[in-house]
């Protein structure tokens, strides 16, 4: 049975765990980094980069980089949300033909769940390079207050990159595993999640390997995006006051300004200021205009207090969902990036009554506790129990438009609840059962999940006809909902019809895109480490020839002066796998020449085998190294 990898999908960055006999290890990135952007791009070409390099050439490159897409899962266009965030995003979205938000980038369309995929996908492609065998299952974690339509994206990203998503658990609930695995001592903590994205404040209790989820409460649009867009507006202002000229209209602006932004934030949760320079930020008649302040840590505290403010509610609800008071609480955990704000530790504090606890990475925690619950799913650890519960209330609209709940907020899942209904008119055939979530009395302004008609009703007055909804939330917290005449005892046959979410034909043209992605992705790979080592076997052949190419003979120096030109003159994009094979061959060809012609000469100790390439290019360093010193006393 192959491994179960855990991913924190995040906002901002994204990590990869894998339980490895009794510890978890972080799988790490191309470059060595234990967290990955969670950043997609399309360069000039249409090829695709990620992670570190696409995070890279962002600046130059803003209107095909998509970032912070986990914003834009299970959203329609015209929501609010997303309509409040449209003006900051460097790259364009549109509505879908169902009123879901979709990203534009160079005259293609890509759904929110097609993009978080080729981020799922270059995880697992970093798993399975880190671990040598192919990853096919992970666990991925969402927010706390991800409700169902956020969920079912999700889990139809993980289902385009080629993932079998086991199990679907909240960040917070994936922490307290991490951090209470071992621990047998009675405890209720509460875990505090703010990332870049999305707060959740969880309060849980821990008792003997059960991690039982109390109440959970927060926000899917409050995190370190929006506190990087307030640092944003105040240099945006600043710049505006300073030379009358508005940088966020400018897309390039834009983007530098972010980046700044997001540096400055980290950097003032350790110094107490922090210089943002950006030269040639914009120009005017007077010629280029350069942007240079200082922002106080005390300053950049008063620009994102009412954000810090705003997750004091959602505290005092979890504690009086769970009946609990501050004092209540043996430990509040951090979870987070964000929280490493000296702010918000201190907000913290003050409204728990205690200092927070910084026993766990808040960047890794999330995905430690999913590699865990892979664990737990494969039969790895034993005795372990997560019992989570709904978010937000799930029901259906009655008549009047009001919302009627069937599954309560906090319940804990997997869970399956009934209620019965019936008819509002005589002789009614037909009744629509809009599925909603939320916590609104009025259907209207809770979140529509669905709707689907029950038909075949057997003819009666008003109020004789019993109709049973059933609603079955599973332990990824996804909803399946049916229905029955009870009084003709048939078992209806009925569909639920999504307004929003991508089509099962849609899903499935995207894996295949994404399997097909991920062969093209794989040969990319390959290509560019054969241009890599390419570059440096020639690099390190032709400074070694320099020295001692005057022991060839002719032929052989020709052999090698062709297989260098080619070398140097190799392009990025030159060369398929089998060309750059046969050209890495010669190289590596050459430098055994040039140490078999080294070795061949007097002072040669006797008896010296021929050697491999390896070893012949750690004797041709030496060689190298001996002629380079030699070179510098002459």
């Amino acid at each position: 049975m192959s491994r179960i990898i855990g991913i924190d999908l995040g906002t901002t960055n994204s990590c990869v765990a894998v339980l490895d006999g009794p510890s978890v290890e972080i799988v790490p990135n191309e470059l060595g980094g234990r967290t990955t952007p969670s950043i997609v791009a399309f360069a000039g070409g249409g090829e695709k980069v990620l992670g570190q390099v696409a995070k890279r050439q962002a600046v130059t490159n803003a209107e095909n980089t998509i970032s912070a897409v986990k914003r834009l899962m299970g959203r329609r266009y015209d929501s609010p949300e997303i309509q409040r965030i449209h003006s900051y995003l460097t790259y364009g979205i549109a509505p879908s033909g169902n009123g879901d938000v979709r990203v534009t980038v160079q005259g293609r369309e890509f759904s929110p769940p097609e993009v978080s995929a080729m981020i799922l996908q270059h995880l697992k492609g970093l798993a399975e390079n880190y671990l040598g065998e192919t990853i096919t299952e992970a666990i991925v974690t969402v927010p706390a207050y991800f409700d169902d339509s956020q969920r079912q994206a999700t889990k139809d990203a993980g289902r385009i990159a080629g993932l079998e998503v086991r199990r679907i658990i909240n960040e917070p609930t994936a922490a307290a595993l991490a951090y209470g695995l071992g621990k047998t001592e009675r405890e209720r903590i509460a875990i505090f999640d703010l990332g870049g994205g999305t707060f959740d404040i969880s309060i849980l209790e821990l008792n003997q390997g059960v991690f039982e989820v109390v109440s959970t409460c927060g926000d899917s649009f409050l995190g370190g995006e929006d506190f990087d867009r307030a640092i944003v507006d105040w240099m945006v202002a600043g710049f505006r006051a300073e030379t009358g000229i508005d940088l966020s209209t400018d897309i390039l602006a834009r983007q530098r300004l972010k980046e700044s932004a997001e540096k400055a934030k980290c950097e003032l949760s350790f110094e107490p200021q922090a210089r943002i320079s950006l030269p040639f930020i914009a120009s005017d008649p007077a010629g280029p205009r350069h942007f240079d302040r200082t922002l106080e840590r005390a300053e950049f505290e008063r620009l994102v207090a009412p954000l810090i403010e705003r997750t004091s509610g959602f505290c005092h609800q979890a504690l009086e969902d769970a009946g609990l008071k501050p004092a209540d609480i043996d430990k509040v955990i951090l979870v987070g990036g964000q929280t490493r704000i000296p702010a918000i530790q201190r907000h913290v504090e003050a409204l728990f009554g205690r200092p927070p606890s910084l026993e766990v990475n808040p960047d890794e925690v999330v995905a430690v506790g999913a590699a865990l619950q892979g664990g737990v799913l494969r039969g790895d650890l034993k005795d372990i129990v997560l019992l989570d519960v709904v978010p937000l209330s799930l029901g259906v609209e009655t008549q009047g438009g009001l919302f009627t709940r069937i599954i309560e907020h906090n319940s804990t899942i997997p869970l399956r609840k009934t209620n019965v209904f019936t008819t509002v008119a005589d002789h009614q055939t037909v009744v629509e059962i809009h599925v909603l979530q939320g916590e609104r009395e009025l259907a209207q302004h809770n979140r529509s999940l669905g709707k689907f008609d029950l038909v075949g009703i057997m003819p009666a007055p008003r109020g004789v006809p019993q109709i049973e909804v059933a609603f079955d939330m599973d332990a990824n917290g996804i909803l399946s909902v049916s229905a029955r005449d009870l009084v003709s005892g048939k078992e209806q046959a009925i569909r639920i019809t999504p307004s929003t979410g991508l089509s099962k034909d849609e899903i499935d043209r995207m894996v295949a895109e994404g399997r097909e992605s991920e062969e093209n992705d794989r040969k990319c790979r390959e290509v560019t480490e054969l241009r890599n080592r390419i570059q440096a076997r020639a690099a390190m052949l032709v400074r070694s020839y320099l020295a001692l190419g005057s022991m060839l003979g002719a032929d052989d120096q020709k052999v090698i002066n062709e297989a260098l030109r080619r070398a140097r003159e190799l392009g990025p994009e030159d060369g398929n796998a089998e060309e750059l094979g046969d050209l890495l061959a010669q190289i590596e060809a050459g430098a055994l020449r040039l140490s078999e012609a080294v070795i061949s000469v007097p002072g040669a100790e006797p008896g010296d085998e021929p050697i491999g390439a390896e070893e012949s290019d750690a004797r041709v360093r030496n060689l190298m190294k001996a002629a380079l010193d030699d070179m510098k006393q002459t």
